[in-house]
């Protein structure tokens, strides 16, 4: 690991210790930690988590997920982002698939879950009412995302999940004078942009969206199959 990786882990691991510290947002603070003393039946045995809930992965990842928030029973319960949902499913599941991660399941942060060459966040890091963070609140968060767009100095290819994680993307990477094509990058599943790297939306894989067949397996792969190809793509030239 050069110098610069190894220093950028270094702050990405105290940038990860911050947003799981972060207070900024009172109503999100509420929420969470309501939820967490409340519980949902099913999960009355489990400590939760009820903090800000850090981004997760590969510290030297080329691929970089970009998710909306964190759900109340899922990451809000187990701490680790996209785990213990039906969302965290269908991407874990689908990261294994294109040698992404080292197994398929996500339940909980001591269930042997390795990312490789992929890192994921979030537009948000805390569970909001509704799943519907303020924009004040995004704002308030903006600033750890576009950290971590300067840290993850290896990334080539983010996948935004969902309309909101796209646009969070676009103002995150348009700070420090990065000049957006125009006309600007319009979300749409399997759209792809070159911003300087490949943006690539992807519908998010949400209960409503997956059940009601809006959003498919195959269609998620085909954004997880890009994602690895243009990868494979920048291996064969260097």
């Amino acid at each position: 690991m050069s110098k610069r990786s190894s220093s950028d882990a270094t702050q990405l691991r105290a940038l990860e210790q911050s947003v799981a510290d972060c207070v900024r947002c009172p109503r999100l603070v509420d929420y969470r930690q309501r939820v967490a003393c409340e519980k949902r039946r099913a999960f009355s045995a489990w400590e939760y988590w009820g903090r800000p809930v850090p981004s997760f992965g590969d510290r030297r990842a080329r691929l970089l997920i970009v998710g909306l928030a964190p759900a109340a029973h899922g990451g809000n319960r187990t701490g680790r982002i996209f785990t213990g949902d039906r969302s965290g499913d269908w991407l874990y599941g689908t990261l294994h698939r294109f040698g992404f991660a080292n197994q398929p399941v996500s339940t909980d942060r001591d269930d042997g879950l390795v990312l490789s060459d992929a890192y994921v966040t979030a537009a948000a890091h805390c569970a909001p009412p509704d799943n519907k963070p303020t924009k004040e609140e995004f704002a308030n968060c903006q600033l750890y995302l576009e950290r971590e767009l300067e840290l993850l100095s290896a990334v080539r290819v983010i996948v935004a999940l969902g309309a909101i994680a796209f646009g969070s993307v676009l103002r995150a990477w348009s700070v420090a004078g990065r000049t957006l094509p125009q006309p600007k990058p319009r979300f749409g599943h399997d759209a792809a942009y070159d911003i300087g790297v490949t943006l690539i939306g992807s519908y998010h894989p949400s209960q409503r969206n997956t059940q009601t067949g809006f959003l498919t397996q195959p269609m998620f792969d085909a954004v997880f199959a890009r994602a690895r190809s243009l990868l494979k793509q920048r291996d064969s030239i260097r």
